[in-house]
């Protein structure tokens, strides 16, 4: 892994979300930029493979980053379909005004979101740019064994959530079943520990301890900035019920399922 080409694999990202932000500046909608955030890791390591060269680990990763940003943009495009622009883009448009949140959410949107997948793609960068010997491992069973672990709660928590949403008798109620029993944000958890899948991956190419950035990253923006935290404090407000649901049920970690309580 070099330097000009993780400079190349930001220019790249830079370059999808300055696209994205002409496109948001049409729409009036922020939230475009939401489906597209795991479609610029997915760039990131096709780009790296093909100028480093192709090998077997980097087919076998290759897989698992199309299989989860391809569902995941999927999801969150299907979801976005009619629906109005996301309430933290539209705060953050009423707070600057619409004269000017046209060119202040080119800096504090697609920048910063563009800047912040840079980052967290290490593991991605280092495992794409691996030497020319590079053939499957043991390693990579465990990779498998983590990846399929959070994604699988990750996709199944988004299914289970998309169904009660669709039931108008839901409106307003907190969802409290299946994965939502264990977690409350269980597509965080299943998210954070792919990641953790990824930096595993890189884990034994040069530098690779530098890999682990990408998860520790990931899991602290999830849990503190724009995840756990931010959606908590909005479902708190705007879902009766909500407390007593926090006071019952752990933030990320999910409870044993035959456990009767858990600890907030």
């Amino acid at each position: 892994m070099t330097l000009r080409l993780g400079f190349e694999n930001g220019a790249l990202i830079l370059s999808l979300m300055t696209t994205l932000w002409f496109v948001s500046v049409y729409k009036r909608d922020a939230s475009i930029v939401d489906p597209f955030w795991s479609i610029s890791f997915l760039l990131v390591t096709i780009h790296t493979a093909i100028r480093t060269g192709f090998t077997p680990a980097k087919g076998f990763l290759l897989v698992l980053v199309a299989v989860w940003a391809l569902r995941l943009f999927g999801y969150l495009l299907y979801r976005s379909l009619g629906a109005a622009e996301d309430p933290r883009y539209a705060a953050f448009r009423k707070h600057f005004g619409a004269h000017r949140y046209w060119w202040v959410s080119f800096f504090q949107v697609f920048l910063l979101q563009g800047m912040l997948a840079w980052l967290i793609s290490a593991p991605l960068q280092l495992a794409a740019a691996a030497p020319p010997r590079d053939p499957l491992a043991p390693l990579d069973a465990a990779v498998l064994g983590l990846f399929l672990l959070g994604f699988g709660f990750e996709a199944v928590a988004d299914a289970q959530l998309d169904r009660f949403r669709r039931e108008p008798a839901n409106r307003g109620k907190v969802f409290d079943r299946g994965l939502f029993a264990l977690t409350r944000h269980p597509n965080y958890f299943g998210e954070a520990v792919l990641w953790w899948a990824f930096g595993l991956a890189a884990i034994d190419e040069p530098y690779g301890l530098l890999a682990l950035s990408g998860p520790v990253l990931k899991t602290f923006l999830l849990i503190r900035v724009s995840g756990v935290s931010m959606l908590d404090a909005h479902l708190k407000q705007t879902k009766p019920g909500y407390a007593d649901y926090i006071q019952r049920t752990p933030a990320l970690f999910p409870r044993c399922p035959w456990s009767k309580r858990s600890d907030p």
